[in-house]
């Protein structure tokens, strides 16, 4: 008999990943990535130490405070902690629109991946966070073994094929 310790956990389906909070150096710096560049809207300002972002009105995607951090060195990247978070974009364009406003701004990218299952970008915000724009393709075209199970690649990125996105 399998006791209770050992029975198997299945989290809702359309459960999601609602916001990440971030604790950043300066939040000025931090709204010159995520509000400049990238395009998050501010919803609204908790004091002087804290601020909210999102995409569409929704009350908050992205958190940015100085609560514990105001001017810190960002985390040892060899130490346990957030490797990155994604954004997750709706369409191919949005993201090609993204990987644009990067290379407008000179923005370092560290990497640019097809996984098959979605396309990404891989940088660092200014406080050493990883930060993953992706999209993902429709569930019918990822790639599955023989079995039908998952099977993930990491492939270069089209970075031609998606910038002519905003061509279209």
């Amino acid at each position: 008999m399998e006791t209770e310790r050992n029975q198997k956990h299945v989290v809702n389906p359309d459960t999601r990943i609602g916001h990440v909070h971030l604790k950043v150096a300066n939040i000025e710096r931090a709204l010159w990535f995520y509000r400049d560049i990238l395009g998050f809207e501010i919803t609204q300002w908790y004091g002087e130490d804290a601020v909210f972002l999102s995409a569409g009105g929704y009350h908050h995607h992205i958190g940015l405070n100085t609560w514990m951090s105001k001017n810190a060195s960002p985390a040892p990247r060899n130490t346990a902690g957030l490797f990155h978070f994604a954004v997750l974009y709706p369409e191919r364009r949005d993201l090609a629109q993204a990987l644009r406003w990067l290379l407008d701004a000179k923005y370092p990218i560290d990497g640019a991946s097809d996984h098959g299952v979605s396309e990404a970008l891989y940088l660092r915000d200014p406080d050493g966070n990883g930060v993953e724009l992706a999209v993902d393709r429709p569930e019918n075209q990822w790639p599955r073994d023989r079995e039908g199970s998952l099977a993930m690649v990491t492939r270069p990125l089209d970075v031609e094929g998606l910038l002519a996105e905003l061509d279209s």
